[in-house]
């Protein structure tokens, strides 16, 4: 046996968020995004082995621990997601706080453990709630979010014009209003929902590509979500985001698919706040508590007005709860047929 990795299995309000805390290799680069860019380019085998069967599923996102060069950083991590490496995420920044302070890798400090993690997207600075040895809330101040395209005009097959924002909340989004379209946001319809997600995204894509104006390697949207009004009480709004499986094409209509993110999607959360506050709906320290596919929430505010590159920007805050759910070995016999694993059509 080789190639062992330790992990620790953890879900965000629903979302699954594997965190690799032992075996990786060393990732050479300054910047988190530069260890990032290395390993896709050089070691992609291991997002591959850990989100494909037979040790993954679609919905599965995976963190890897990552030491960081930043002085102000006391960890850094890398997101791994189905088909791509995310620059930030909010349901996995939870997973890792979760992982890093009920593990013992960093010191909890009760009732509040204070942290700066660096991801690919930047510097995210943590408030985590901690009780008797166990994270009840993690709150974290997300990079800025800003909005590139405010109710674009898309021509979508299927659809005809569809208004879309395109939006970074630390992934380019590209959000429509799943209300407007007669597309009901219950995860018994996620089916539904990732394929007129995915025909949106990749009409937007093709009619109205992004880039980040800092950081201009990041692009999009390679992601989307639908909003609409929530249906739980105390809740301010309704998302659901699909995490793309594969690479649609429209000569091939059963391959607009995706994964429901499981919970309320703290990039996606943040790109709909910074939508809002473009159109005067939601101001700065307003509580904002987005609903999720399966119920849950994030409660959220937007800390501060920023810039980025040139783009009015807005600081959000996101938060919510993280719970470990096992203890994992992955190893690799030399012999094994798929060290990559692999994906059957049924599922993916």
């Amino acid at each position: 046996m080789h190639d062992r990795l330790v992990a620790v299995e953890v879900h965000a309000e629903g979302e699954p968020g594997r965190v690799i805390t032992a075996g990786m290799p060393y990732l050479p680069g300054e910047t988190m995004l530069e260890k990032m860019q290395w390993l896709e380019v050089n070691a992609d085998h291991i997002r591959l082995r850990m989100l494909r069967e037979p040790n993954g599923y679609p919905a599965l996102c995976c963190n890897a621990i990552v030491p960081s060069n930043h002085p102000d950083a006391d960890a850094g991590f890398i997101i791994m997601e189905q088909t791509e490496y995310a620059p930030m995420s909010g349901s996995n920044t939870i997973c890792v706080v979760t992982a890093l302070l009920e593990t013992g890798i960093i010191d909890m400090v009760e009732p509040i453990t204070e942290l700066t993690l660096e991801a690919p997207a930047g510097l995210i600075g943590v408030r985590a709630e901690c009780a008797g040895g166990k994270v009840t809330r993690v709150a974290f101040r997300n990079v800025p979010a800003c909005v590139v395209h405010l109710g674009r005009e898309i021509k979508v097959p299927g659809f005809g014009t569809v208004p879309v924002d395109v939006a970074w909340g630390g992934m380019f989004f590209a959000i429509a209003d799943g209300d407007a379209l007669g597309i009901d946001l219950s995860a018994d319809n996620g089916a539904e929902i990732a394929r007129v997600s995915e025909t949106i995204r990749l009409a937007t894509l093709e009619q109205a590509p992004v880039s980040h104006p800092q950081k201009p390697s990041l692009k999009g949207p390679t992601i989307s979500q639908l909003v609409g009004k929530a249906t739980i009480p105390g809740a301010s709004r309704r998302g659901t985001v699909t995490v793309a499986t594969g690479t649609p094409s429209w000569q091939r209509p059963e391959s607009f698919t995706g994964a429901l993110d499981r919970c309320p999607c703290g990039t996606g959360t943040s790109a709909a706040m910074a939508v809002l506050h473009a159109r005067g709906e939601l101001g700065i320290g307003e509580e904002f508590v987005q609903q999720g596919p399966l119920d849950t929430t994030f409660r959220c505010q937007l800390l501060e007005q920023a810039e980025v590159g040139g783009y009015s920007a807005v600081i959000p805050e996101i938060s919510g709860q993280a719970w470990i759910t096992g203890y994992s070995e992955y190893v690799l016999d030399p012999t094994d047929p798929f060290p990559a694993g692999y994906r059957v059509g049924d599922l993916w």
